[in-house]
This record gives C-alpha cells, structure tokens and sequence, in this order.
C-alpha cells in the first residue's frame, strides 16, 4: 500500500501588490489636479448637455424638409458632442492618460460645433457659391483643427485659442447671405453668439477674470458664456430652420 494521501492546504490568499511610486505618483497628482478645481467645474455644461438634447431632438423632429432635417441632425450630434464630453472630462476624476484622451475629445469638439452650427446656416440661407464656399472652410478648418488638437495637446492657447475664433467668424463673408436667408433676428443672433463666444476664448486665454477659484473661476466665466453663445445661435438656426418651412 502506499502512503496515505494527505489533504493539501489551501495556499493563502495573496496580498495585491503595493502600487509603485509611478502610481503613487499618479494617484497624488490626479487627486491633486481634483482638489484644485473649483468646485462648480463642469456643473454648467453638465446641465447643459440634457437641454441640447433636447433641443436637439425637436429641431430634428420639426424640421420641414429633407435637408433642414439633415442640417438639424448634424447641428445636434455636434453640440451634444461638445456639452457631454465637456461634462465627462470637467466632472469625472481620471487617470492620465483617460484624461488626456478626454482634453484632445474636448478641445477637438469646439471645431465640430463650429462646424456644425454653420452647416445649417450654409445649407438653409445660402445658395450657390457662399454656400459651398462657407462648408468647405469650416468643415476642412474643423477636420485641420481636430487633427492639431489630437496630435499637440500642449500646443499653447495663444496658438489655438485664436485658431477658434478665427473659423468662428467666417460669418462676416457672408453676413449679405445670412441676412437675405434667414432675417434679421437670425443675422443679430449669430453675432451676438459669436461675440460671446470670442469673449469666452479670451477668457480661456487669458485665464481671467478669476471670481472665486474654490467656487466660480475664469474657465467657469469661459463655460458660461459658451452657454450664452450656443444659446443665442441655437435660436438662430431655428429661425433658418423653420423660415424655409
């Protein structure tokens, strides 16, 4: 006979591994980067985001023909783009490298919504010349744009904070067209968006005014008069919109 079997033990659970100083490091720097921030950082366009959708969703629903509902779905795509990815990035506490991809999203999608709100301007209140002319910029503005901000992430704002203004106002070409196309409201609201929208990138560039840095600081001054800005451009594309109904 052999020997008698023996039950094995079971091994011991191991403890995980200590994390190294890299993750250490990682970990304190993350939650440092967190505990700076003010504390309404993100909130605004994290309330945003369901508004645009459903703004978004009754422009689409309404719109009077083929290629309004066209414009009107990628206007929509694009501005959900911008408030929801904002909101992901500016409320979320990621890791690094998340974080880096999340600022190239972020920064990518200020070229989209530029983009994006001129397609129905250009589609609804153009013909002709100006309004292929107006596409191909913005769109292959947007395109270069986005491929900067994903390949140089740490290009400076004084290099392409101007970059988004500068294809913002394409409209002053075409200001005769918006007019003629869309009314005087529609022509008054698109500047009235544009100039807050250029406030706010001076904002964002200068990194001021700072109001309140544990509460309501420059880049909350920033988001706020991106808002505005989309707000009053939003009213615009509805008046294009519905005026070729």
């Amino acid at each position: 006979m052999g020997a008698p079997h023996r039950p094995t033990r079971p091994e011991p659970d191991r403890p995980a591994p200590a994390p190294g100083p890299f993750e250490r490091a990682a970990d304190a720097a993350r939650d440092g980067l967190h505990a700076l921030k003010p504390r309404l950082r993100g909130w605004l366009h994290t309330g945003m985001a369901p508004v645009v959708l459903a703004g978004g969703v009754v422009l689409v629903v309404l719109a009077p023909s083929p290629l309004a509902r066209l414009a009107a779905v990628i206007y929509a795509i694009t501005s959900l783009l911008l408030f929801t990815v904002s909101a992901v990035y500016h409320r979320g506490r990621w890791s690094p490298r998340v974080l880096a991809v999340l600022r190239r999203l972020d920064h990518s999608n200020i070229f989209l919504i530029i983009a994006g709100t001129y397609t129905p301007i250009a589609l609804l209140a153009m013909q002709g010349g100006p309004r292929i002319a107006v596409l191909v910029v913005v769109w292959t503005g947007a395109v270069l744009g986005v491929v900067f901000r994903i390949f140089w992430l740490s290009a400076p704002r004084w290099l392409y904070t101007p970059l988004y203004v500068g294809l913002g106002w394409v409209a002053v070409f075409v200001l005769p067209q918006i007019l003629g196309g869309g009314g005087t409201a529609a022509l008054v609201l698109v500047l009235a968006g544009g100039l807050a929208y250029t406030l706010g990138g001076l904002v964002y560039a200068l990194k001021r005014p700072r109001l309140n840095p544990h509460w309501f600081g420059f880049h909350e001054v920033f988001h706020a008069l991106t808002v505005v800005g989309y707000t009053a451009q939003y009213i615009a594309v509805s008046f294009v919109t519905y005026r070729v109904a």
